[in-house]
């Protein structure tokens, strides 16, 4: 079982929903990026808890650079956490790439209420979408992406032409990458675009609210 000490929390305890946020494959549950999610997400009808995959607790703890878990290992945490946090329909669940693309392999079988990928890796950058796509195609959860038009693990020209389920809705970010950065050129600002992003998870979430 998940240990509960060892996830950050912010928002309310009596909160009717809980998000539950993964990390990306290279940065912790409190990098700039996953604090401003989760801290203006959070509040009296949304309670955010923050949690780590064993390799990156390992990093913590001896200030290494560990290689992520196995898939095996990311899925049997993301099951322990939703069961240590109730499960089910109580929690909508999702993360920064890595973290959403594992919750999204759950979401079905753990029967939560929502998913949020911010960035999902529809491939490596460079390849041709294979397997990360595949369960997609059929997923049954309410789902949003939040993808960055020029996100280099599927951009907007690219995952327009995927086969996805009709419960996945993608949201763009204007000339975002991976962490919805924009170029100078663009006129726009990171702060701008996730601001952008909150907005979007905000609005989803609280149409699955009971």
């Amino acid at each position: 079982m998940a240990d509960q000490d060892e996830f950050i929390i912010d928002g309310s305890s009596s909160a009717p929903l809980t998000f539950v946020l993964a990390h990306g494959a290279g940065a912790p549950m409190d990098s700039p990026f996953m604090a401003t999610i989760a801290q203006v997400l959070a509040g009296d009808d949304l309670r955010v808890v923050r949690f780590e995959f064993p390799y990156m607790r390992a990093r913590r703890e001896h200030r290494g650079r560990s290689a992520p878990d196995r898939e095996p290992v990311l899925l049997a945490t993301w099951r322990e956490v939703i069961a240590s946090l109730g499960g089910g329909r109580q929690l909508v669940i999702g993360g920064k790439s890595l973290g959403g693309r594992i919750a999204s392999m759950v979401a079905d079988e753990t029967h939560v209420r929502g998913l949020v990928c911010l960035g999902y890796p529809f491939h490596p950058p460079g390849k041709a979408p294979g397997p990360r796509l595949k369960h997609l195609k059929s997923l049954l959860t309410p789902a949003l992406v939040v993808q960055g038009t020029r996100d280099s693990f599927g951009g907007r020209g690219e995952v327009e032409k995927y086969e996805l389920s009709r419960q996945i809705r993608v949201a763009w970010i204007d000339d975002g990458d991976h962490s919805f950065k924009p170029r100078a050129r663009s006129g726009r600002t990171q702060q701008q675009n996730l601001a952008a992003a909150i907005d979007a998870v905000r609005d989803f979430v609280k149409a699955l609210q009971p």
